[in-house]
């Protein structure tokens, strides 16, 4: 009797196969009874848009794939897992539009890869760091968009031995038709930042002022609702601020620390009851105190603010009642004392210090009239008026930040549009005005090399612009969630940069500054 003929091996309706090929078509899904010795299969016009995880798993002795000309869209990570042979690997002619970082991973045997013509418009950083011998790659006919997270792409074009014929940017105007491999570096901006929650303090407050005493960075908070000024101190170790020492305040609208002469010193200014002077006593470690502030001139105070002019130290307090006087104190050997009357019965609503052409001087913001400015003068030792901000009636705030050379003043309005004027010689001209109904603090800061300000609002979120400096002006940056802000406060902390959000209506938020690589 004669032999019978070997069985033709497995093979699926939709393909045609030898011992170790197989070439599909129309197949509704990747082939499952394929021979075992399969080295080659060519799956074309497929009948499914989805490469899942360990797809051809049951195939491990792969050496070439082609995928060309389907309808795929999608490739699940690990979809290739098992094929530790595999060198040849083609996907053209396809849809796919993205690519995770995990889609080639175990192919540590691919030389030839090809994701020729089909949609992708970026790739994940590090794609091909599996493929460690890899040396034949295709991606052209795709429409990549040269941004930030096609920038390791350029920086691997540089230094792979891969052959990689030219792949041109299609996105975004100024790199279109621009090959990738031609482009520079430094032509991504990709460093961005973001402020995330880094705490949540759960008590209200109306101002926060950080200092440093003996070495350690400490925060003072006025709290009315807790008839106190609470003293928190950062905690290194855990990177957080916890509680340190509160001195009593029934009515504390703003507490203000001063280190001078090696001593500590915190002005408490209270709505009612008269506000005080403590210092800090390091025989005993408690807050003594050593002052009351004259309540005949002090009698509704908001803001205060600290300076040193020739070697000694000042304090100021901004009043808003109708008969009191924002006051300037002075540093002597016994305390301070009372130095100078300025702007009585203005309703006054916020006092800033700011050195102009190197001359100090004050800017006192009102309800009733436009700020006004006030001039040091060194042979009267007083501050003597200068003139007014524009004509900027009801400003709530005013504060003052640097741009290079020159100098701005941020003033806000809680009926109106706040501003950003700069200072031009003898006066300050607008440059932007910014939406802020409801607004009572506008408060700019500086992390490293990046001016932010801050914008609260009692109706809505609190806009955070960034400085853009050919334009001189703010830009839109982020949105923070804090209801009824009432300041806002930059507070470096060793390697964290910190953002203090007291809320007069809800917790106290603290926001932590963070670098975004975006490439």
């Amino acid at each position: 009797e004669g032999r019978r003929p070997p069985r033709p091996p497995p093979c699926p309706p939709s393909c045609s196969c030898t011992r170790d090929t197989a070439f599909c078509v129309d197949s509704k899904a990747v082939p499952k009874n394929l021979p075992p010795e399969v080295i080659s299969l060519t799956m074309v016009n497929a009948a499914f848009t989805e490469i899942r995880e360990a797809a051809f798993a049951h195939i491990p002795s792969l050496q070439f794939l082609l995928l060309n000309s389907n309808k795929f869209t999608l490739i699940g990570d690990n979809a290739f897992a098992g094929l530790s042979h595999l060198q040849y690997l083609f996907i053209e002619n396809n849809d796919i539009q993205a690519l995770s970082k995990a889609t080639f991973r175990g192919l540590k045997s691919l030389t030839h890869l090809s994701l020729a013509n089909n949609n992708l418009q970026t790739l994940p950083r590090d794609l091909f760091k599996p493929l460690d011998i890899l040396s034949d790659l295709d991606l052209r006919g795709n429409t990549l968009a040269c941004d930030c997270k096609i920038k390791w792409l350029v920086e691997w074009l540089e230094s792979t031995n891969t052959t990689v014929p030219a792949v041109f940017c299609s996105s975004p105007g100024q790199f279109e038709g621009q090959r990738i491999r031609d482009l520079a570096l430094g032509d991504f901006q990709c460093i961005t930042t973001d402020f995330v929650m880094h705490q949540v303090l759960p008590f209200q407050a109306v101002s926060a002022e950080p200092f440093t005493y003996a070495s350690d960075l400490y925060v003072a908070l006025a709290q009315p609702s807790a008839s106190s000024c609470s003293i928190l101190k950062w905690d290194y170790v855990e990177r957080k601020l916890r509680d340190f020492d509160r001195i009593p305040a029934h009515s504390a609208v703003h507490c203000k620390p001063i280190v001078a002469q090696e001593q500590l010193y915190v002005v408490v200014a209270q709505l009612f009851g008269g506000s005080y002077i403590y210092r800090w006593d390091t025989a005993v470690d408690k807050f003594i105190k050593i002052q009351d502030i004259d309540s005949q001139k002090i009698r509704k105070p908001n803001d205060i603010e600290a300076f040193q002019i020739e070697g000694d130290w000042y304090f100021v307090i901004a009043d808003s009642s109708k008969a009191g006087s924002t006051s300037l104190y002075r540093l002597n050997q016994n305390g301070f004392y009372s130095h100078q009357a300025l702007h009585a019965w203005h309703r006054d609503t916020d006092v800033e210090y700011v050195e102009n052409d190197g001359k100090p001087r004050l800017i006192i913001s009102s309800s009733s009239q436009a700020p006004v400015i006030y001039q040091w003068s060194r042979a009267q030792k007083q501050f003597v008026p200068q003139g007014e901000v524009g004509e900027m009636l009801d400003v709530q705030m005013v504060k003052h930040f640097r741009a290079k050379r020159d100098q701005f003043l941020c003033l806000s309005r809680y009926i109106g549009d706040s501003k950003v004027v700069r200072w031009e010689g003898q006066r300050f001209v607008e440059v932007q005005t910014l939406p802020s109904r409801g607004s009572m603090v506008m408060q700019p800061f500086a992390v490293g090399q990046r001016q932010y300000l801050a914008l609260g609002s009692d109706f809505s979120f609190t806009h955070v612009y960034l400085w853009e400096e050919e334009k001189q002006k703010f830009a839109k940056f982020q949105e923070l969630s804090v209801q009824a802000p009432r300041a806002f406060r930059a507070v470096p902390a060793a390697d964290v940069q910190l953002l203090l959000a007291p809320s007069f209506k809800a917790n106290t938020l603290v926001y932590r500054h963070v670098v975004v690589d975006l490439s």
